[in-house]
């Protein structure tokens, strides 16, 4: 069965028929779906996520858009939160320069300070980097992570930078843009990692593969990737959904 690594089922898309939408995934194939905190609002939506369906986990953290909201009372409050049995790594989490929502120095520093949290609780890492390949390798490597793991959200770089992550230990997310006909870049990264080191992600709401782009996505929808992925790589899509599937439990301790 299908491992979703990252969701935002907490998104406002999904008011009108969460429930619903969530009592049924597992009849689709879904196993297990990991909630991705994002914002000081997200917390405690997951929160209630995770609480309700069994199959469902979830992160803390704040992505770097919204690094402008943490202050130390703010960081202290997360921090608590994120000592839920069910929170299985610290993310999303890392470095946004294409959108710039809030000043560098700021997205350095609470990215610096969640890390440090995820070396404190021994939790796991899901890493955000957007047009950010140098400081994002560079905080990384000097924070000395390696030994606790991260995944790297939505990866969006080259061979080269997937070599540097991959040699690091770290698992490459791979959702809804290595079906676009202009995923070229990823569809190159994902021949050439190994399976072993790949999870499937949606990021939804967004990010729907193809046919169904421009669609809200859902967890169901990783099906297309998984055949994506499988025909890339020459093998089975039985094999892609498999691997990937205990990768990420072994990434987020899930037995």
């Amino acid at each position: 069965m299908i491992f979703d690594t990252h969701a935002h089922y907490d998104d406002d898309a999904f008011d009108i028929d969460r429930e619903e939408l969530l009592e049924n995934l597992p009849k689709q194939g879904i196993e297990y779906v990991v909630n991705a905190s994002s914002s000081i609002k997200s917390v405690d939506r997951i929160r209630a996520i995770i609480e309700q369906y069994p199959y469902h986990y979830g992160t803390i953290g704040i992505h770097p858009g919204d690094a402008g909201e943490l202050s130390e009372e703010v960081f202290e409050w997360l921090k608590e939160k994120g000592r839920h049995p069910k929170i299985v790594a610290v993310g999303e989490i890392g470095l946004d320069y294409y959108w710039d929502t809030a000043d560098r120095s700021i997205q350095q520093k609470w990215f610096a300070r969640q890390m440090e949290f995820a070396k404190e609780e021994e939790l796991p890492l899901v890493i955000h980097s957007r047009d950010a390949i140098s400081d994002s390798y560079g905080m990384l490597k000097e924070a000395d992570i390696q030994e606790i793991g991260a995944i790297i959200h939505c990866f969006s770089y080259g061979i080269e930078q997937a070599r540097q992550y991959l040699n690091m230990g770290f698992y490459l997310g791979i959702g809804g843009v290595v079906t676009f006909t202009n995923g070229k870049k990823l569809k190159e990264v994902v021949e050439y990692a190994p399976l072993s080191q790949l999870v499937l992600e949606t990021d939804c709401p967004y990010l729907s593969p193809v046919p169904l782009r421009g669609k809200r996505n859902t967890s169901a929808n990783l099906t297309y990737v998984a055949k994506e992925i499988a025909r890339i790589k020459n093998i089975s899509c039985e094999e892609v959904i498999k691997t990937t599937s205990e990768n990420a439990k072994k990434f987020y301790h899930i037995n």
